[in-house]
């Protein structure tokens, strides 16, 4: 199940732009293939358009996509994170982002950088000058408070979801129990029928067998035991219609109380 499947894409969209807004971080959301599922929020041009731009960039910033956990610092002394969202213990995907720096930059360190990995030094400390500056402290916070909610918002729609479908189940259900209630009223009726008939056969054939006197003692016999057995079996259906009551009745609750 992707998490596309029962959550507000553009409603998790707006708190993380939110979120972004609030902290000066980029942040983006991930399903459990690694696709992303919301747009890019508050992604950097040091980031995007230059240090992955490059080769070399691109090949460091994928082993730190990899090997980073929680919150941490990239190869350019960005922090970066990534948190798991899970329900249940199911994994959903992930929630990325970061880059900001904990401190303020020594450009001449970020233009030793650029030279090698092939950027512009210029170019390169103008886009670090656009890139937000907080406190790793402040920055953890942050990122623990859109974790904590993502992951909360993520459970109520995981859980919302399956309590719609399981509803949506019941009632077919409800409805299939009824159809079967519908044929078995149907059938208990033809079965009283039956009865009827049997019971006037039965006592046709006992008519008849006093009319014959002795030779028609054992036909006499035949139609007491077809007579008694109509009866039982007339009974037998006034029972299974009593059931079908309780049962048509415990249906109707369950259907108003659900």
């Amino acid at each position: 199940m992707n998490i596309r499947d029962f959550m507000d894409v553009a409603k998790l969209e707006e708190i993380l732009k939110s979120w972004s807004r609030a902290t000066g971080m980029a942040a983006a959301v991930l399903n459990d293939k690694g696709e992303y599922i919301t747009s890019k929020i508050g992604y950097t041009d040091f980031c995007m358009k230059y240090t992955r731009a490059s080769q070399e960039g691109e090949r460091r910033c994928l082993k730190c996509d990899q090997k980073g956990r929680d919150t941490y610092s990239c190869h350019a002394g960005l922090m970066d994170f990534s948190r798991e969202i899970r329900v249940d213990n199911t994994y959903f995907g992930k929630i990325v982002g970061g880059q900001i720096l904990p401190e303020e930059p020594d450009e001449d360190k970020f233009r030793s950088m650029a030279e090698d990995l092939g950027i512009n030094p210029d170019a390169y400390v103008q886009a670090l000058s656009k890139v937000n500056v907080s406190s790793e402290k402040t920055i953890r916070a942050g990122v623990d408070l859109l974790a904590s909610t993502v992951n909360m918002l993520v459970e109520e729609g995981y859980h919302s979801y399956h309590k719609q479908h399981a509803d949506n189940r019941m009632n077919e259900d409800i409805e299939k129990v009824a159809t079967y209630i519908n044929n078995i009223s149907t059938y208990t009726k033809n079965l009283d029928k039956l009865e009827k008939n049997q019971t006037i056969l039965a006592l046709n054939a006992s008519i008849e067998a006093a009319r014959a006197g002795e030779a028609g003692r054992g036909f006499a016999i035949v139609a007491s035991k077809v007579a008694s057995l109509a009866s039982e079996f007339g009974e037998c259906n006034h029972q299974i219609e009593e059931e079908m009551k309780h049962l048509t009745e415990i249906v109707k609750d369950i259907a108003k109380n659900k």
